[in-house]
């Protein structure tokens, strides 16, 4: 699987499906990047099958993570899985508990490739190991949010349009002053819980969920937290 965390998250992993040897010449990639980085993938796959002539890479773009996920999870039962695929961050126990992805530790093990997680940040290895520190999947891309801002509207509003909006109370602000100046929109964001909660908490240490926050899932104690990593 792979586990693309947007934010990070997100980060993104791979794993094969069970049954993948010599005999399959070619190998089913199913993704869920888009723009530039589906260009990316291409090369990548490019690349793969022009280096050797024992098998062959096929990228399939599927949609969006979601979607890429439950395709993966109707092929599958269909007996039809793709050989590789990529899966969220919000995949992961998904693919964990599924009986038709071999683990990737399992598949360097097998195909006799050297393979040390070691290689890869704590942080990213974490959420996708055992407890014993066995890689389930593979990393592969990581997502970084990114803050887009209108400098005709800005500028309308009677804002600075080259100040970068740096504190959520300048964004909220500015969001104000824009819809004053009859802007319908003053401020919209995508992937609101990883950019507005996760990321949030994450930069500033704070907690993201307490047994006192509201918060119906038990915890250990009644006061442990958790904190976005």
């Amino acid at each position: 699987m792979d586990v693309g965390r947007r934010p990070s998250c997100g980060v993104p992993k791979c794993a094969a499906r069970h049954g993948v040897g010599r005999a399959d010449r070619v190998a089913q990639w199913w993704h869920a990047t888009t723009s530039v980085n589906a260009d990316r993938v291409d090369i990548i796959a490019a690349d793969f099958n022009a280096s050797q002539d024992a098998s062959k890479i096929v990228p399939v773009f599927k949609g969006s993570y979601a979607e890429t996920m439950n395709a993966g999870v109707a092929a599958y039962r269909a007996g039809n899985a793709p050989h590789i695929i990529q899966i969220f961050e919000i995949g992961t126990a998904t693919m964990m508990g599924a009986k038709g992805v071999k683990p990737v530790y399992q598949l360097m093990a097998g195909a006799g490739e050297p393979f040390d997680p070691n290689a890869y940040l704590p942080a990213v290895t974490a959420d996708y190991s055992t407890a014993d520190g066995k890689m389930l999947s593979l990393p592969f891309n990581s997502s970084t949010a990114i803050t887009y801002r209108n400098k005709d509207a800005l500028k309308k509003a009677g804002l600075d349009p080259d100040k970068a909006l740096s504190t959520w109370p300048d964004t909220l602000s500015a969001a104000q002053k824009l819809r004053a100046a009859g802007i319908p929109c003053g401020l919209i964001a995508g992937w609101i819980t990883w950019t507005q909660i996760e990321q949030f908490s994450a930069w500033h240490s704070i907690p993201l969920a307490t047994s006192r926050t509201g918060s119906k899932v038990p915890m250990p104690s009644s006061n442990s937290t958790i904190r976005s990593v």
